[in-house]
């Protein structure tokens, strides 16, 4: 009992030590997918709502024009996000 504190109540103080550090890492990683998720979904996001304000008209080459432009402007921010996404789960 000698060194224990609170008279080995809640067991070897190293346990109690490593097992909460466990824990730590545990939530950090939860942590990091939550922002990963979150992230991926912000990108998806951001690409559906540039392709809903487009107003295409014109001939089907030139709808297609359209939407490519857009996605030229977009599709890089998007693909940024997710590469920092993927980064912060490595």
């Amino acid at each position: 009992m000698e060194g224990s504190g609170f008279g080995g109540l809640f067991g070897d103080p190293d346990e109690i030590q490593r097992r909460l550090g466990e824990f730590a890492e545990q939530m950090q990683g939860a942590q990091r997918l939550a922002w990963a998720d979150n992230a991926i979904k912000l990108a998806v996001d951001l690409t559906v709502a540039a392709m809903n304000r487009i107003n295409i008209q014109g001939t089907v080459e030139q709808q297609a024009e359209q939407l490519r432009s857009t996605m030229a402007v977009v599709f890089p921010e998007a693909v940024t996000l997710v590469r920092e996404a993927r980064e912060g789960l490595a």
